[in-house]
């Protein structure tokens, strides 16, 4: 029956992408391991598809501590060093040291608002944007709120941030539930 389901397009490429559409993508998410895990992904993912992500994220969840930004957050040169020769992440420096850089940031953020989820969820006032989309093609890569959570984070010290990375946070973590026009899941979140 579920093989008869009309999903977003990009949903329908491979069985990973398809559960993820199906079970997370746009699901509100909330507990702040749960939301700085999309965020180290979401800056694993900048230049590459998200597919690729989603094969590593087993070893990215074991290569990071179970995404723990306390434990993150004290990595030192030799971890990032190990982190650098682990096949099961991408090894790219500046994305590893931005994940560090960016578990320091997030402590700083629960610090001062009392969890990383109050932040933000504070952006949409606690409920989620929906939006239905007739295309893929129209399915924008940014936004103003996008534009302005980049900014926030910037200024906090966060890394790999940028706007459209931000958008697909907010997609990921269901901030913003967007689906194509006849997708399943709009009826199956209730149509916003």
């Amino acid at each position: 029956m579920a093989a008869s389901r009309i999903r977003c397009p990009w949903a329908e490429r491979t069985e990973i992408e398809r559960d993820y559409h199906d079970n997370e993508w746009g699901v509100p998410q909330h507990g702040d391991r749960r939301l700085f895990e999309f965020l180290l992904l979401e800056g694993a993912q900048a230049g590459l598809s998200w597919v690729t992500i989603l094969r590593k994220r087993a070893a990215y969840r074991a290569a990071f501590d179970d995404f723990d930004p306390a434990r993150i957050a004290s990595y030192d040169e030799d971890r990032l060093e190990t982190l650098m020769q682990n096949p099961g992440i991408i090894r790219n420096r500046l994305k590893i040291r931005s994940a560090i850089r960016n578990a320091r940031a997030f402590l700083r953020v629960q610090a001062e608002f009392g969890s990383f989820d109050a932040y933000l969820w504070r952006f949409v006032e606690h409920v989620p944007v929906t939006q239905v989309w007739p295309t893929m093609a129209d399915l924008p890569p940014r936004s103003p709120l996008s534009d302005r959570l980049s900014r926030d984070l910037k200024a906090r010290g966060f890394g790999f941030v940028g706007s459209v990375i931000c958008y697909s946070y907010m997609q990921a973590v269901g901030l913003i539930n967007d689906h194509i026009a006849g997708c399943y899941r709009l009826q199956a979140d209730g149509d916003g």
